[in-house]
């Protein structure tokens, strides 16, 4: 009788745009441990994928790892398998980057390591049923997805040792499923428990296989798991305990063990990815339903395989910053076919800059920053920030080679965000712009194209399902854990910087709040704002290449002596582009009249107070190193700094990124500053991450005199000067 067959696929990967010292780290405590344990045991045999991010890096600054890998492919030890080179979540990319994707990584794998990889990891195993189609495209003959997949699609855990064939309009792809049981032990259970689940599952199915794909930095990168795994030997006894169970159970890659076993049959399986994203991508208030509703029935696998939540495209609704991102990117992939489509008989430099833009667009779809989990880099500035750079750099040379000029501003209205609503987008060679009526009149992403950078770049503050564990969260923990059960946290006391924002965050949002407010209310969000001003569907009155006019009415609540009646006030906001040899400015005029009172016209009009905001956000990343500040009346302060200026300009500066961002809010009383901080959960606990500074001009304003007032607030953005 054959040997059943233990199928490993071990998933590296590092994120676009990840600190050099992090990648690092991981290497010395996962990657390399790792294979120079695999390397002491040849008859361990395997598969193993890196994500092309990860493979450029370690052929930079490692290549004897490289070497010592395809040493370990010649061998026959080791398949290097296939995927989307940047680590793309495929379904989430247009058909011809996902083909692309794949066939850059296999090239590489091919060069490097002597072999065309057969099957292709699925980033974050996400699964859609059109992907047959694209993965035959591309030549890929097998991927891997959960159990949790072929459980919704009617399968049960007794038929899932082994594979099956997935099939979309004729174009098939074998499909292997990975068990969930033994990405729970592997490598957090005992050694004796992970070899007894092999011995009943090879007793209950002679000759088959059990199959799992996983991350590799959770053997060594995961905190306490290098202690575990290597210390104290954990992966070494595991392969010793594989070796000395030869007589009846043996390790191989899975392109092998697909040549070894019998196709099962056909499986159509439904959008899906593991268990713990399909709960991470639901809304709040539901996943917190959610999960309860898992507890409750946790002793009950047979009702728990109903339980599933949402799927991965839900993100885009849960985070308006990941749509924004992605529909960024859409727009670029756009603006590249019409370029490549224009200037199909173009060669030579033409065609150079244009693979140049391919390639910042490919890796601007690294899926790290476009989720949050615990997984997932939404939270991460440093990762939204590389994938924006990218886009900033594609898009800048897609709009040079579609005019066919270097000097040029355009206007486009569009539905840029796909939420059925119309957005004006403005470019130059200085900068690009999206005005967003419908949210507030607001600018929503704003790109500084000398230095390839965006200015806004943060995070809307929102209640996450975790934050209700933060009191629990302690600084320690015992022993190596899977990190889907600790409960860790940077720092004591992070409840108490949990506050949650109304709006998305743009540039020049109207906030019109009561006179008495302070600068302490702003920090702590209880302005209690105006909401039609300040997040309400303006109306484009003028849209040009230069000028964007928009205008809100709405009612304004103030107090008379018989009680609140409403009045209406009418806002126009004029955006103003300027282009300047070192950069660009951008103005907002603001001109705010009364239009008499809408609830009783019998009455004489009365003075009306208030207070004004204009608000801006900017994002430059690090709060507290020297090369980024704020500076205003001779004074510098780090970006983490939270004031009152008394006065209407100052000014923030990223050395590193090379831009100075100049605001002045003409008139004004004071400038408020506060930074922006969320409250995360990540691979090593919940942490406290800067997101940015909010800044807003403030006026008083008095209709007691006069039924009209107006302010402008300009943005000059230009290179830093070095200090």
């Amino acid at each position: 009788m054959s040997k059943f067959n233990l199928v490993l696929l071990i998933h590296a990967h590092q994120p676009v745009g990840n600190f050099d010292d992090v990648m690092e780290r991981t290497f010395e405590r996962s990657y390399l441990p790792f294979v120079d344990c695999l390397a002491r045991h040849p008859r361990i045999r395997m598969g193993l994928h890196y994500s092309g991010s990860l493979l450029e890096w370690l052929a930079d600054k490692h290549p004897e790892y490289i070497q010592q890998i395809a040493g370990l492919v010649a061998c026959g030890q080791v398949e290097v398998v296939g995927g989307g080179f940047y680590e793309p979540i495929l379904i989430t990319i247009p058909f011809e980057d996902q083909i692309e994707q794949i066939r850059r990584l296999s090239d590489f794998i091919e060069t490097h390591f002597g072999k065309r990889p057969s099957g292709a990891w699925l980033a974050e195993r996400v699964w859609e049923p059109q992907l047959p189609a694209a993965l035959s495209e591309a030549g890929v003959d097998y991927t891997l997805v959960d159990d949790s997949h072929f459980l919704t699609a009617g399968r049960e855990i007794p038929e899932l040792f082994g594979y099956y064939v997935a099939e979309d309009r004729g174009h098939t792809v074998k499909v292997i499923p990975g068990l969930q049981e033994l990405r729970y032990l592997l490598p957090f259970g005992s050694v004796e428990d992970s070899i007894a689940f092999l011995r009943r599952s090879a007793d209950a199915h002679p000759g088959a296989m059990a199959s799992m794909g996983d991350d590799m930095e959770k053997f060594g990168a995961w905190p306490h798991t290098w202690e575990h795994c290597f210390r104290d030997g954990w992966l070494e006894n595991f392969f010793t305990a594989i070796e000395a169970s030869h007589d009846w159970l043996e390790m191989i890659p899975p392109g092998e063990a697909l040549a070894a076993h019998t196709l099962l049959g056909r499986v159509d399986l439904p959008t899906a990815s593991y268990t713990e994203m399909m709960e991470w991508v639901l809304p709040t208030p539901v996943r917190q339903k959610f999960h309860g509703l898992l507890e409750e029935f946790k002793d009950r696998p047979d009702v728990r395989r109903f339980l599933r939540g949402g799927f991965w495209r839900g993100f885009f609704s849960k985070y308006s910053e990941s749509n924004l991102l992605h529909k960024k990117m859409l727009r670029v992939f756009s603006k590249l076919r019409q370029e490549a489509a224009k200037n199909s008989k173009k060669t030579g430099k033409a065609l150079g800059l244009r693979a140049q833009a391919t390639t910042h667009l490919l890796r601007s779809q690294a899926n790290d920053a476009y989720w949050h989990g615990i997984f997932g880099g939404l939270y991460a500035p440093h990762l939204r920030t590389e994938l924006w750079r990218e886009l900033v750099r594609a898009e800048t040379i897609a709009d040079e080679l579609l005019r066919g000029t270097k000097y040029y501003q355009s206007i486009t209205r569009l539905d840029f965000d796909a939420d059925g609503r119309e957005e004006i987008e403005i470019v130059s060679p200085q900068f690009a712009a999206v005005i967003k009526p419908s949210g507030g009149g607001t600018i929503e992403v704003l790109d500084f194209r000398p230095s390839a950078m965006t200015l806004i770049n943060s995070l809307q503050r929102r209640e996450e399902a975790y934050h209700s564990r933060l009191k629990h969260a302690t600084q320690t923990a015992d022993g190596a854990v899977s990190i889907h059960n600790q409960t860790l946290a940077k720092e004591a006391g992070l409840e108490k910087h949990l506050k949650y924002d109304r709006w998305p965050r743009t540039i020049f949002r109207l906030l019109l709040f009561a006179n008495g407010k302070t600068h302490a209310d702003f920090e702590a969000l209880r302005l209690e704002e105006n909401a039609d001003f300040a997040g309400g569907d303006y109306q484009i009155e003028e849209a040009t290449p230069q000028v964007a006019s928009l205008t809100m009415e709405a009612p304004l609540q103030r107090a008379t002596a018989d009680g609140k009646v409403a009045e209406t006030l009418r806002a126009v906001k004029t955006l103003k582009f300027d282009v300047a040899e070192d950069g660009f400015s951008v103005s907002c005029r603001l001109d705010l009249s009364r239009t008499g009172l809408a609830a009783n016209p019998a009455e004489p009009v009365a003075p009306l107070f208030f207070l004004v905001g204009l608000e801006a956000v900017v994002n430059l990343l690090a709060p507290n190193v020297p090369d980024r500040y704020f500076e205003f009346a001779g004074i510098r302060k780090p970006l983490e700094w939270s004031g009152a200026v008394e006065g209407s300009s100052l000014s923030v500066t990223d050395e590193w990124q090379n831009v100075t961002v100049e605001m002045e809010a003409r008139g004004a009383n004071q400038l408020w500053v506060a930074p922006i901080e969320t409250v995360s959960e990540s691979e090593e606990g919940f942490e406290r991450v800067y997101q940015g500074s909010q800044i807003v001009g403030v006026w008083a304003v008095d209709f007691g005199s006069s039924e009209k007032w107006s302010s402008e607030t300009i943005l000059r953005v230009k290179a830093a000067r070095k200090s």
